[in-house]
């Protein structure tokens, strides 16, 4: 059983709210955590919110800021200079808002030509820079391997054994279903190959579409429903066997959903929490 005090919602689920109405929003459905973002239109985390107007509608909705989603490429040491300053900018604003991790994706890009070895090489090493950061401030960086064959980490184990390279605790990794069914980790390696304290965070959405897997982008990205094709049922009650406990967060891209009537919208998450939660 899925308690609701475990589901938190990202904020690309319904990204046209507002800020605070996306507080209320969370509220209204009994939920108590959220994710934000910094890729939506406008660029803004926090919708010019000063950081003391931020802490006080979290106060004000009894919502926790879980994560700031994300900090891209993070394992391309071309630009690694400049990942280390857009870092410590979301550091110091993760510090301020109350918020807990940043989650960190990896280069996912058809002209990345470097080889597996040397990606792992540089994936350390990112993460060698980092760990001072997040050690020094208390925040957590969650590792999310991406699915798609053009990405530089595909894999939970290798992100695992290159958290475990680094030797800096202060990571956890993102399951995201999505990426996990479409990425080369199958269910056995997670029981075999995997420590599942590893994980810190579990993204859910849904495909429902009737074409490859190889074919399956972002925009495919729905509610979970019994129309799922992406085992997200089976891939929940795993890791909650191998000892799971945290939080499991809503991120549907797909522009049906985000495009959904409010009050549509609200009743299809509830119908969706219900239905992974039996």
């Amino acid at each position: 059983m899925i308690k609701r005090s475990k589901i938190s919602l990202n904020r690309i689920i319904y990204p046209n709210l507002e800020l605070e109405d996306f507080y209320k929003f969370t509220k209204d459905l009994g939920v108590n955590k959220i994710e934000l973002r910094n890729d939506l239109p406008g660029g803004e985390i926090i919708d010019g919110y000063s950081h003391e107007q931020l802490k006080e509608l979290s106060k004000k909705y009894g919502v926790e800021i879980l994560t700031i989603n994300a900090l891209q490429k993070f394992n391309l040491t071309a630009i690694l200079p400049e990942t280390i300053k857009e870092l410590k900018k979301l550091i110091n604003l993760s510090l301020s808002i109350g918020c807990k991790a940043i989650v960190l994706c990896p280069n996912n890009d058809v002209n990345d030509k470097r080889g597996s070895e040397e990606i792992f090489k540089e994936t350390v090493k990112a993460l060698k820079s980092f760990g001072p950061l997040f050690q020094n401030s208390d925040i957590q960086g969650y590792l999310e391997p991406l699915g798609f064959e053009e990405c530089s980490l595909r894999s939970l184990v290798t992100a695992m054994k290159a958290i475990q390279e680094s030797g800096y605790p202060v990571f956890k990794i993102v399951h995201d279903t999505f990426h996990h069914h479409i990425g080369p980790d199958t269910f056995d390696t997670i029981k075999n190959d995997y420590d599942i304290s590893y994980t810190g965070l579990i993204h859910i959405s849904g495909v429902e579409c009737n074409i490859p897997v190889d074919e399956y982008r972002d925009n495919h990205r729905v509610l979970v429903t019994e129309q799922d094709r992406l085992q997200n049922k089976e891939q929940i009650e795993l890791l909650l066997k191998l000892g799971y406990t945290g939080n499991i967060s809503f991120e549907p891209f797909s522009q049906k959903v985000q495009e959904m009537e409010i009050e549509k919208i609200k009743s299809a998450i509830d119908q969706s929490i219900e239905y992974i939660s039996r």
